[in-house]
């Protein structure tokens, strides 16, 4: 399975067993981020929380930092699913306004701002941000490629970064704006850099699914 394959982290693909400790373990340093920031939860605080011992979490995590980019695996599936989620019928063309779902997923983001702001650093940087950049350039591509939209691995590279960036500079307030009205340019931004390429790689519009 290719590294940027996103069922790469698909708890699906793991031991049933495996699967339901791990998830004990993201639950636990959720809601242990619920009171506090990361700094300053500690491994004994998360498998106390969790029913599990030390030995049993350092089976699966390095740290607490490996943990919560896993804890924090649902806000990247949730960004992609919220970027295509206007993909509900047989049209190869997204709408100029964006999907409901976008504002939703920005607004639960902005909830769990603090956890998020320690893995995804200004600019789109850290271990969450090269998650979300990962997973989003590879749908990118994946679609544009099976439409037959010209440069696939370049604009799939620009969405995902202006995405990842974008938010990033968001979540730590860089960018001052409601999750409707960041939903609103982030479309239109992304539309413009699907549509920025044509097949002579010049600056033509083109079919962007």
């Amino acid at each position: 399975m290719s590294p940027e394959d996103p069922r790469a982290d698909d708890p699906r693909t793991e031991d049933p067993r495996t699967a339901r400790t791990k998830g004990r373990l993201r639950d636990s340093l959720l809601a242990e981020c619920a009171d506090r920031p990361l700094a300053e939860v500690s491994v004994s605080a998360v498998v106390r929380r969790a029913g599990v011992g030390r030995a049993t979490f350092y089976l699966h995590y390095e740290d607490l930092t490996a943990l919560a980019v896993d804890a924090c695996a649902d806000v990247v599936h949730a960004a992609v699913d919220a970027l295509h989620a206007w993909q509900t019928g047989p049209s190869p063309l997204p709408p100029a306004r964006p999907p409901a779902a976008l504002a939703g997923f920005l607004a639960e983001a902005a909830d769990r701002a603090p956890l998020y702001r320690t893995l995804l650093l200004p600019g789109g940087g850290g271990p969450l941000g090269r998650r979300l950049h990962r997973e989003l350039r590879a749908r990118a591509r994946a679609e544009r490629a099976a439409v037959g939209a010209p440069h696939p691995e370049l604009v799939a590279s620009a969405v995902a970064a202006a995405f990842t960036g974008v938010l990033a500079d968001w979540l730590h307030e860089d960018i001052r704006a409601d999750p409707e009205t960041l939903a609103d340019h982030l479309w239109r931004l992304l539309l413009a850099l699907h549509r920025a390429i044509g097949p002579d790689g010049g600056p033509k519009a083109a079919r962007t699914r």
